[in-house]
C-alpha cells in the first residue's frame, strides 16, 4: 500500500505523450520510512529521447505568441491553485518537510507562475544610436531578445515544485522548451506540475513536448547536460555537483544555484531578542534543509551573553516531530544517509573543540534542534553546508571582524545582519561578498520576485521570473541601413 495515488499517467512525459520506463524506485516519507508511491526512473536513452523532442519543436515554442505564452502560465496557475491543499500533502509526504513549510512552498510557487506570466509582456528591445560614428549615419539599429533554445533544468530535492517552477515558468516565458530533471528522492509533486502544463498546452495546441520531465542518475543528467543542440543549463544542487555540470556543459551557458553556509550577525545595536528569534526561525526552517538557512551566527562581544540567553529560551521550545502536524518546526531529514552524515559532523566539530549548547543528538528519525558554540576554522560543519538543523555560534570583538569572517567563507549566497546603525546596515550591503544582505530579517528571506543567486562558490547567474527570462533569451542586433546606393 502507498500513501499517495498519482494523478497523472504512468511512466513519464516525454515527447508528446507518457512513455514506460523499465525501472521504478520506492518514494519514502522520510518521517517513518513509508512508501509514498513508486515513481518512475528513467535512462541515458530517454534523456536523450526528451532533448530530440525538445529540439524538434525550439521552433514551434520560440514562435508561440505572447498571448499563448502567458495564457499557459496563467491556466496553469488557476489549477495548481485550486489543488494547493493537495500539493502541500504531497510535498510532505515526498520531502518529509514541515507541512508550514509546505505550504510555503507551493504560495512562492504561485507567485513564481504568476510573475512569469506577466514577464512574458515585458520581453522587449530598444534601439541603438549607430550614428554615433559617421559609417553608422542613416542606419536603424535595434535589439530584441530571442530564446535561447532548449533548457535543461536540474533541481534539488528539498523545495522540488518551487525550483522546478523557477525553471519551467521563465523557459515558457522566453519561448523556450524545457527538459527537467528532478532530483530522485523526490519527484512527485514536479510530475504532477509538469501534467498539469502539459495538459493546458494540449488544450491551447502548444506542443506537449515543449515541458518534459525524466529522472534517472547521474548518467541521465549527464546525458542531458553534455548534448551539443541545448541552450544553457539551469542547475539548483551541491557545488561539487554544480562545478561538474560546468565543466561538461561548457561552452553552453549554465544558472548555478549552489548553495551556501549562510551568517546571521549580530551587532551591539541590535535587537536582541529579535535576533534570537530569527536565529530560531531562520536556522530551522525545512528542517536546516535549505541553501539560505542560517548556519553561522557572529555575535559582537557585548552582547553575546544576553543573545545566548534568549536563544536558550526559545530552543525549549522548537517543536519537533511529524510534519504533517501544524505545529511541527523540524522534522526527519530527507534520508537516513543525510542524518548520519549530520550526526558525524556535529562529532567531529566537537572534538575540534566546539561545544553543544543544545541538542547534538537525534530522537528517533530526528536530529534534534542543534547549537554549536566556538566551532573552529577546519571543520565540515563551519567550512561548508550543512543541510541540516545545526547552527553555529561564534562571538567577534565588532563588526567589522564580523564581516570578514563571513567573507572568508568560499560561499556567498545570502547574509543578513541584526542592527539600529544604518551605518553598519549600509557597510554590510557595501562589504559583505554575498548575492544578497538582508537587514534585520533572516538570510532566508526571498521574494520570488528579486534576483537570487550568489558569488564565488555559491553560483553565477540570477533566478527571479524577470532575471531567468534574461538568462533563458539573447540578445539579436538588427543593423538596418533603409537606402543602400540611393534607391527606395
Amino acid at each position: 500500500m502507498t500513501l499517495f495515488s498519482p494523478s497523472y499517467p504512468a511512466g513519464l512525459p516525454v515527447g508528446d505523450g507518457w512513455v514506460a520506463t523499465t525501472t521504478t524506485a520506492p518514494i519514502t516519507f522520510p518521517f517513518t520510512g513509508e512508501t509514498v508511491a513508486m515513481a518512475p526512473v528513467g535512462d541515458e536513452k530517454l534523456a536523450k529521447a526528451a532533448i530530440d523532442a525538445a529540439v524538434t519543436v525550439k521552433r514551434a515554442i520560440g514562435k508561440l505568441p505572447s498571448r499563448i505564452r502567458r495564457e499557459w502560465l496563467k491556466q496553469t496557475h488557476a489549477i495548481v491553485s485550486a489543488a494547493s491543499g493537495e500539493f502541500e500533502q504531497l510535498l510532505v509526504l515526498e520531502t518529509g518537510k514541515p507541512l508550514r513549510d509546505c505550504k510555503v512552498e507551493v504560495a512562492r510557487t504561485l507567485i513564481t507562475l504568476e510573475t512569469a506570466a506577466e514577464e512574458v509582456a515585458r520581453l522587449h528591445g530598444e534601439t541603438v544610436p549607430l550614428d554615433l560614428l559617421p559609417s553608422g549615419d542613416g542606419m536603424i539599429g535595434f535589439w530584441q531578445r530571442k530564446p535561447i533554445g532548449v533548457v535543461v533544468g536540474i533541481t534539488g530535492f528539498n523545495y522540488p515544485l518551487l525550483l522546478a517552477a523557477h525553471k519551467i515558468a521563465p523557459a515558457i516565458a522566453a519561448g523556450c522548451p524545457i527538459v527537467i530533471k528532478t532530483a530522485p528522492a523526490t519527484p512527485l509533486a514536479t510530475l504532477w506540475l509538469v501534467h498539469i502544463l502539459r495538459e493546458v498546452a494540449r488544450e491551447l495546441g502548444v506542443p506537449q513536448a515543449g515541458v518534459q520531465l525524466v529522472t534517472g542518475d547521474a548518467a541521465v543528467g549527464s546525458t542531458l547536460v553534455t548534448d551539443p543542440r541545448i541552450g544553457i543549463v539551469s542547475f539548483t544542487g551541491s557545488s561539487l555537483v554544480g562545478h561538474h555540470i560546468a565543466k561538461a556543459a561548457a561552452p553552453r551557458k549554465v544558472v548555478l544555484e549552489l548553495g551556501s553556509n549562510a551568517a546571521l550577525i549580530v551587532d551591539e545595536t541590535a535587537d536582541v531578542r529579535a535576533a534570537a528569534e530569527a536565529a530560531v526561525r531562520g536556522g530551522y526552517y525545512a528542517s536546516g534543509q535549505a541553501c539560505i538557512a542560517i548556519q553561522r551566527i557572529l555575535v559582537v562581544k557585548q552582547v553575546a551573553e544576553e543573545f545566548a540567553q534568549h536563544l536558550g529560551e526559545l530552543m525549549a521550545k522548537v517543536v519537533i516531530g511529524d510534519p504533517r502536524k501544524a505545529e511541527t518546526q523540524v522534522s526527519a531529514l530527507i534520508n537516513p544517509e543525510a542524518t548520519t552524515r549530520v550526526l558525524a559532523w556535529i562529532d567531529r566539530a566537537v572534538a575540534a573543540g566546539a561545544r553543544i549548547a543544545h541538542g547534538g543528538d537525534a530522537t528517533e528519525r530526528m536530529i534534534n534542534p542543534t547549537v554549536l558554540v566556538d566551532v573552529p576554522d577546519g571543520v565540515d560543519i563551519w567550512d561548508d553546508e550543512v543541510f541540516g538543523p545545526v547552527v553555529c555560534i561564534r562571538s567577534v570583538p565588532n563588526i567589522a571582524a564580523a564581516f570578514n569572517m563571513v567573507n572568508a567563507s568560499r560561499f556567498g549566497l545570502q547574509a543578513s545582519l541584526f542592527t539600529s546603525s544604518l551605518k553598519n546596515a549600509f557597510a554590510a550591503i557595501d562589504e559583505l561578498e554575498v548575492g544578497g544582505v538582508v537587514v534585520n530579517e533572516v538570510p532566508g528571506y526571498r521574494s520570488d520576485t528579486m534576483p537570487y543567486g550568489g558569488v564565488k562558490d555559491s553560483g553565477v547567474g540570477r533566478e527571479g521570473p524577470r532575471f531567468a527570462v534574461e538568462e533563458f533569451t539573447v540578445t539579436r542586433m538588427a543593423i538596418i541601413r533603409p537606402n543602400f546606393g540611393g534607391n527606395s
